[in-house]
């Protein structure tokens, strides 16, 4: 029993559960967002937000998993991943197998109580996570991949709601996080840009070199940004979805203070601190707009 706790406590570790807070927040705003006007009291039901939540902790986890187990050699010979679960012989590759089995059952059991149209998308859903953990292997653009994976949350949730992509505010909040998502994911893989050279793992910092990589996580949120205006533009959701603009125009700019090609030294406080706070300060604007503007 104790083994089972502590697999399971390494697991949870192993996976960084507490990094779903990067996009249940977009879950949430866009489950918020589908109800405005559609629901009698313009909220998701309990029901609904219980069974979004199980399927996008289910699929994370699933997809987490996976790539450790995907990428559990590579993770050996990196320096900066060797203490990993796996390679660190915390884990069998066996148990780590059994819980990505696990949890994309509970992804599949909460896309199937929720309606039919999220039940009939939940395998494209699954292999789009599962997929990105081999795409550094063929495709330099495995950060825009990733960004795919983490914008499916939003309009996934828009269809929980409705049961049907009815309007282009769900693709818009889903195009904010995909290019957000690529840009500090750009950022993170600086950080292994020579072990990924030696490796034959492919992505822009290996490929253009840590400079230029800066430069394009800088456009992709350039374009995050772009597409967020356009968002509060389509949902004209006041002064509180302004400030939540504002704000996460400033982390970001913030963000990129933090890192230079000849200084990552500050490359965690820039990617774990400060994309925490973008997702729950638009959760917290943007949906906060909706709920005020319901009331």
């Amino acid at each position: 029993m104790n083994t089972a706790a502590s697999n399971i406590r390494t697991t949870l570790e192993m996976i960084k559960i507490e990094h779903t807070l990067f996009a249940l927040p977009f879950a949430f705003l866009g489950a918020l967002l589908a109800a405005r006007g559609f629901t009698p009291n313009g909220l998701p039901t309990w029901w609904q937000a219980l069974w979004i939540t199980l399927a996008m902790v289910g699929a994370r986890s699933a997809a987490m998993a996976f790539n450790r187990i995907a990428d559990r050699e590579y993770d050996a010979r990196n320096p900066r991943t060797a203490a990993r679960a796996i390679p660190a012989g915390k884990l069998s590759v066996s148990f780590v197998w059994a819980f990505t089995i696990l949890s994309a059952a509970l992804f599949f059991l909460a896309s199937a109580m929720l309606n039919r149209l999220t039940l009939i998308l939940s395998p494209v859903a699954l292999a789009s996570v599962l997929l990105y953990s081999y795409t550094k292997r063929f495709t330099s653009l495995s950060h825009v991949v990733l960004g795919w994976c983490l914008c499916i949350a939003p309009t996934g949730a828009w269809v929980a709601v409705r049961g049907a992509i009815d309007s282009p505010v769900p693709l818009l909040l889903s195009l904010v996080v995909l290019l957000w998502t690529a840009g500090f994911d750009v950022l993170y893989a600086c950080q292994d840009t020579e072990f990924d050279r030696r490796a034959g793992l492919r992505s822009i910092p290996a490929r253009l070199g840590v400079a230029r990589a800066l430069w394009v996580s800088r456009l992709l949120h350039a374009g995050a940004f772009a597409a967020l205006v356009g968002l509060y533009f389509l949902t004209n959701l006041g002064a509180a979805a302004v400030a939540g603009v504002a704000a996460t125009g400033a982390l970001l700019v913030y963000q990129h203070s933090l890192v230079r090609a000849d200084d990552l030294s500050r490359l965690n406080a820039a990617f774990f601190t400060t994309n925490a706070f973008v997702s729950v300060i638009l959760l917290a604007t943007f949906g906060g707009a909706a709920l005020m503007n319901r009331l």
